[in-house]
């Protein structure tokens, strides 16, 4: 119940944003090729972004 305000960090919401675009990237691999490549590409750069916070 106190977590309902709670901020998430920058961590946190780089991690929601990357479980989105690999949900959008699988739903599109079998319908648009290229459009899930891009899909896919932009979700690396978003796990390597969360991979530069952790270190």
């Amino acid at each position: 119940m106190f977590g309902l305000f709670k901020k998430k960090s920058k961590e946190e919401a780089l991690q929601e944003k990357n479980q989105k675009l690999m949900e959008q990237w699988h739903k599109l691999s079998s319908v648009n090729r290229s459009e899930s490549d891009k899909i896919y590409a932009e979700a690396e750069t978003v796990l390597k972004s969360i991979e530069a916070l952790k270190k």
